[in-house]
């Protein structure tokens, strides 16, 4: 398999820089018993089964971008500079961060960045292309800073056209969003609100929460050309005794497990991982699908339409199969649907 076998054009303006409003009103490819048929999110509500169990990664975004200015020293004096800093994930130690910053290579190690009156944090370390940060907050008092400080961390796809705003906050967060740590929402999941989440328990669909905190690595671009030499970044996750009991009862039931998201669906394949049944489950996963994965839980996938050369095209077609992923997405494009995190959505069910 070659990197280019998971390529395809994207005209630039079916690119969302804003979602659908409401959220379930944005329009839902439905790819199954080898047709494609166009519909609504919010017809879900007809296209799921009474017994499908829907697993939703519980995930929250934090603001983690910081825009402030940096204290510096030079031959000529102290002085300040303009700083972009992005975090990524805690370190063990509390207070401490691990962070994407611009300009890296200009800060040196003890340097104070200021981003608000009450946060700033000091330069530790640097190693890999990322810097160490150590926070004036802990606890509380930090989330509290963060969220008047912080920016939501758009995808670059959408940052480069614009600035997050206000808006973000409430449009780049699930509805049911209850552990902070991610860094990029799943996105699939943004379609849901509470009046279509009402009407699907309504229709007897269950539901299982996971949590899967999105990294920013989720936004790097593969550099290999061989993509089974490719090593995926990794992301704290949590299946719990509860979801773990429902996915386990759904599928001794012969009833579908649906995850919406690659998110949730990466997680519960790495709880089935050893045994091939699922299993509570926590800690670090780096699982890379492609075709040729066994799926061992997932009986169908909501998902979002993905990023030429990514990893999740990878995934798509690892469930779906590469000749039919080309098939959905030529459609995709010709009828216009919206791309990527704030864009439309897909239900994908794979051919048994």
């Amino acid at each position: 398999m070659k990197l280019s076998d998971f390529d395809f054009y994207l005209p630039e303006d079916l690119i969302a820089t804003r979602p659908a409003k409401p959220r379930s009103s944005a329009r839902l490819l439905l790819a199954k018993d080898g047709a494609i048929k166009d519909a609504y999110v919010s017809d879900l509500v007809k296209i799921f089964q009474p017994g499908d169990l829907l697993v939703l990664n519980n995930t929250k975004v934090i603001p983690a971008r910081l825009f402030g200015v940096r204290k510096r020293e030079s031959v000529h004096g102290s002085g300040e500079a303009k700083i972009e800093v992005t975090l990524l994930e805690p370190t063990a130690t509390p207070g401490t961060w691990q962070a994407l910053i611009k300009p890296l290579r200009k800060v040196k190690e003890g340097e104070v960045m200021v981003f608000s009156e009450t946060l700033s944090a000091t330069l530790t370390d640097k190693d890999d292309g990322q810097g160490t940060l150590q926070f004036n907050l802990l606890g509380d008092d930090f989330d509290t800073a963060l969220a008047e400080a912080g920016a939501m961390p758009l995808p670059p796809y959408i940052a480069a056209r614009r600035p997050a705003d206000a808006q973000d906050k409430d449009d780049y967060q699930t509805v049911f969003a209850q552990h902070s740590g991610a860094v990029a929402a799943p996105t699939a999941s943004l379609h849901f609100d509470a009046a279509l989440l009402g009407e699907l328990k309504e229709r007897c669909v269950e539901f299982a929460e996971v949590t899967l905190h999105v990294g920013a690595g989720t936004f790097l671009p593969v550099k290999v050309e061989d993509v089974t030499t490719h090593k995926m970044h990794a992301e704290w996750g949590q299946v719990d005794e509860t979801a773990a009991d429902q996915i386990t009862a759904a599928k001794r039931e012969g009833r579908r497990v649906i995850p919406v998201g690659t998110t949730a669906l990466r997680l519960i394949e790495s709880a089935a991982a050893q045994t091939g049944e699922i299993a509570p489950w926590e800690g670090e996963t780096d699982i890379f699908i492609y075709p040729g994965f066994k799926f061992n839980v997932a009986d169908a996938l909501m998902t979002n339409f993905h990023l030429p050369k990514s990893t999740l095209m990878m995934l798509v077609s690892a469930l779906m199969g590469k000749e039919r992923v080309d098939q959905i997405y030529t459609h995709a494009i010709a009828n216009e649907y919206r791309f990527f995190s704030y864009g439309d959505s897909s239900l994908l069910v794979p051919e048994k």
